[in-house]
Formats: C-alpha cells, structure tokens, sequence
C-alpha cells in the first residue's frame, strides 16, 4: 500500500481522513501544512484545500487529492487551474476515499 501525507487541521474529518486510508492499509503521515512535511517519505498527499494552496500542493510534485467546502467555487477553480489531480467535496471524500486514492495510485 501506500504512504500518504494528509494534510488538515480540522480535527474531526482529518481523523476520519487519517482512519479511512489507515484502515484501506495505507500509511499515514500527517502535517498541518505542505512547509516541512516529509515529501520525500510519501507517495501522494490528501489536503483540505481550506489549509493550504493548491499550487504549493501541486508544486510538490505528487499525486494529489485536494478536498473543499461544496460551496467554495473559488477553491474549486483555483485547485483546477492549480492542476490538482482529483478535487472532490469533503461530503465525497467522507464517503469515497479508499476509491479516490486507489484510482490517483492507479494513475
């Protein structure tokens, strides 16, 4: 499996974050920010994008799964120029993220 970083300083969904990739037998490393996170430890990053900008995200050379708030269209847009590689709402990401990180590890 994989090493991901997850990145989220919301308390609650960044530990249900944490648990699902944990329990779909990843690895996980979490940071409150992309500055000083182990990159080279890590195969893809999971970020809320309420935390940190897309482009540094993108800028770190990995897959990346970016998670916002359904009603923040800037976020969105700005992750889509940015070249994240999957951009879903928190409400996906709850439900879907053992699919969403085996389908970007996938390529």
């Amino acid at each position: 499996m994989a090493r991901v970083l997850s990145i989220s300083t919301d308390l609650m969904l960044g530990s249900r974050v944490d648990a699902g990739l944990t329990a779909a037998g990843h690895t996980v490393v979490t940071a409150p920010a992309i500055a000083g996170a182990p990159l080279d430890e890590v195969d893809l990053i999971v970020a809320d994008l309420d935390v940190e900008k897309p482009a540094a995200l993108v800028a770190a050379g990995l897959p990346v799964l970016g998670y916002y708030s359904h009603v923040d269209t800037d976020t969105r847009a700005l992750a889509d120029a940015a070249g994240v590689d999957k951009v879903v709402p928190r409400s996906r990401m709850a439900r879907e993220l053992p699919d969403l990180v085996a389908a970007l590890l996938a390529g």
